[in-house]
């Protein structure tokens, strides 16, 4: 399928709910490429911590994880199984550590340094240039793409994403868990995120908001389809219209 008639789809909203799950199911369902920012933001934050740039508090070395950033290559490996893709730091799969609660719990103050963003959207913007991509994270729709066709803001109660994490984590064996722990950790993501100096998370004026607190997953994914489907066809119409060739 040729890149003419694609378009750009920026899902942005709160921690844990859902982003990533729904945009690779949309992905897979039209063709598109699907990329996952908040997982280039976790490898960032595994190699500040591998490095001791970071510590369990959150204090980090902000002059050192500067001049050590070039040594941080991303990149993205296909998974033969599910055919999605898996993050790489320097080469390696990191996929199953950039999961953990501990990546999650510095993830924040990571991503809110403005030279970790600026480095990263530079990278984003680049994957988007011709366009069949579907990105998630918090800022695709404000900083990365605002000229997206189609922004969708994402959001639930912070308990619900407590407890879908939770539920997440215990599936993926981690033991110990506390919920009132991880509660804890979505709210302060939450405030991180929409404070931060650069780029705070906020929804795109022209943002569709799909609330999935009381959603089955089939119910969100279904919703999220209906409004590509209508993106496309108003996209179609106003080429129509307009009498012009579609550049997209």
């Amino acid at each position: 399928m040729s890149n003419q008639g694609k378009i750009i789809v920026a899902i942005d909203g709160h921690s844990s709910c859902g982003k990533s799950t729904m945009a690779k199911w949309l992905a897979r369902q039209v063709g598109y490429i699907y990329v996952d920012t908040g997982a280039m933001y976790r490898t960032i934050t595994l190699f500040a911590m591998r490095n001791g740039l970071i510590t369990s508090d959150a204090k980090i070395d902000q002059d050192g994880l500067k001049e050590a950033l070039d040594k941080a290559e991303i990149s993205f490996t296909l998974d033969p199984d599910t055919n999605l893709p898996l993050a790489c730091l320097n080469g390696e799969v990191v996929e199953k550590e950039i999961r953990g609660m501990e990546v999650s719990s510095l993830v924040s103050p990571i991503a809110a340094l403005p030279f970790v963003r600026e480095k990263l959207t530079v990278q984003q913007k680049a994957m988007g240039e011709k366009k069949g991509i579907v990105m998630d994270g918090r800022d695709i729709g404000t900083a990365v793409f605002p000229q997206a066709e189609l922004k969708v803001f994402v959001t639930a109660s912070a308990e619900v994403r407590a407890r879908r994490r939770f539920l997440e984590l215990q599936e993926k064996g981690e033991q110990n868990l506390d919920f009132d722990e991880i509660l804890k950790n979505v709210q302060e993501r939450d405030y991180i995120d929409s404070h931060r100096e650069m780029n705070p998370l906020r929804q795109a004026d022209d943002a569709r908001v799909l609330d999935n607190s009381d959603l089955t997953i089939d119910e969100q994914n279904q919703l999220l389809l209906k409004m590509f489907n209508e993106t496309i066809q108003n996209s179609e119409e106003l080429i129509v219209e307009s009498g012009e060739v579609s550049n997209l």
